[in-house]
């Protein structure tokens, strides 16, 4: 090789010192996250450009875990549903939002972001610019955009990382969302019935003291409003109507449909249809998108019906085109899909008829598979894990169960261990639902 080759490629090689390499890793630390620690990752990389106290992301994409967050203790763990939920119905669009809002039982500031096609939250507490001299400049303009930018990554990240979740992820997905609707439910009852006695005693004719009654009145009335609002908004997260569900997949596709050339038809759902478990909805939307993809890549094909109809039991989607019967019932995307289905227990048949099209017929269970009541004796479980396992079946946390057995918090998480690995679990919420379906309350 010449002198002047050597030297040419010498410089090709030379590192480029201007590039951000630390932005660039940020990026890929945040698109690489699983989406357990998809927040830790965000915030990591949003800290150089703008710090902030927590930062919370809440997306319905997960049904089981809409909240994902990490920062400061004492905001992430007392941050609600409500709270977010209003947050993101005061923002219109992408544009940030500066102001103050209710976030874990008082008033902050905040800086709120929407992602415009997920509909998903970010909220970050506390937000100031970085330091003067750092990459977010004086004012933060810049760090501000940097946030947003890693933002719609993450918001598109965790849409892609749900459509292509493994089974156990979306098993878990349900037994969280069924815990939840559980808890929320035995609160609503318990406060109800507190409330509307207390609206009952304070209503009576024996108190005289009008002004005093009134006042205590209204600020109950409000309050047993507020806790219903709260079980409502929470049964949203957990159920969709049938009809609501279908009109979120039409959205979804509309720009698909309005510059493809091809012509997707929509057949109504029946409108009293039973609601859909969250996860059930958010995986049809995703097996019918990508079926539709799918067959807009054959050739000759024009039009693309879609029908969703429901028999109380299960969910049944068809999906039929009128193209020349290439699709192929082994091909890598509908495996993907079919994998997605058997996932939640359901059925993909593929029916392909040479000149005619092909025809998609999925059934989707609206309820987890039974599991049979057996004997917890399998299990060998010691005296001691079997108490922790029924305080767990409880809803009871580490810190309560120590508590209540007399014994650390250390020992608690030895025995939780123990236990997941004796029931061949993952998680607090797969060992939860295992226990309900033995009989454990």
């Amino acid at each position: 090789m010449s002198a002047a080759a050597e030297q040419s490629l010498k410089e090709s090689t030379t590192p480029f010192p201007r590039l951000p390499w630390p932005l660039l890793q940020a990026v890929a630390a945040v698109a690489d996250a699983p989406l357990t620690q998809i927040a830790e990752r965000l915030r990591e990389a949003t800290l150089p450009y703008l710090r902030s106290s927590a930062l919370v992301i809440f997306t319905e994409d997960c049904t089981g875990r809409p909240q994902k967050k990490a920062g400061d203790e004492e905001i992430i763990s007392r941050v609600s549903i409500a709270e977010l939920d209003a947050l993101r119905a005061a923002i219109s669009d992408e544009a940030p939002w500066f102001g103050e809002t209710e976030l874990a039982g008082r008033s902050r500031p905040a800086l709120a972001l929407k992602h415009a096609s997920s509909g998903a939250l970010l909220v970050l507490t506390d937000p100031r610019p970085a330091h003067p001299d750092g990459p977010a400049g004086p004012d933060g303009d810049a760090g501000l955009e940097l946030v947003g930018y890693l933002w719609r990554i993450a918001a598109r990240r965790i849409r892609e990382k749900v459509a292509d979740a493994p089974p156990s992820y979306l098993l878990e997905s349900r037994a969280a969302s069924a815990e939840r609707l559980r808890v929320t439910a035995e609160l609503t009852d318990l406060h109800s019935t507190t409330l509307e006695t207390l609206l009952a005693a304070l209503r009576s004719s024996s108190m005289d003291h009008a002004t005093a009654r009134a006042t205590v009145t209204d600020l109950a009335a409000k309050a047993l409003v507020a806790l219903r609002t709260l079980s409502d908004r929470t049964t949203d997260l957990v159920e969709e109507p049938v009809a609501t569900a279908f009109e979120r997949l039409r959205e979804d596709l509309r720009p698909l449909t309005r510059f493809s050339g091809t012509e997707v038809e929509f057949i109504e759902p029946p409108l009293n249809g039973r609601a859909l478990p969250g996860e059930v909805a958010h995986a049809a939307r995703a097996v019918v998108r990508g079926l539709v993809l799918t067959m807009m890549e054959q050739p000759d094909v024009s039009r693309i019906r879609t029908q969703w109809d429901c028999d109380g039991e299960n969910l049944l989607i068809n999906v039929r085109d009128d193209g020349g019967g290439a699709l192929a019932p082994d091909a890598p995307s509908i495996r993907r899909l079919d994998r997605r289905v058997q996932a939640l227990t359901g059925r993909l048949q593929v029916e392909v008829m040479p000149g005619w099209g092909a025809d998609v017929v999925v059934t989707l269970p609206l309820d987890p598979p039974a599991r049979p009541a057996g004997d917890v004796a399998g299990w060998n479980l010691a005296a001691r894990e079997l108490e922790v396992l029924q305080h767990l079946a409880a809803g009871q946390r580490n810190r309560t169960i120590a508590l209540a057995l007399g014994i650390s918090e250390n020992t608690v998480k030895f025995h939780m261990r123990n236990l997941f690995k004796k029931l061949d679990v993952g998680s607090r919420t797969e060992a939860i639902a295992l226990a309900h379906s033995h009989g454990f309350r």
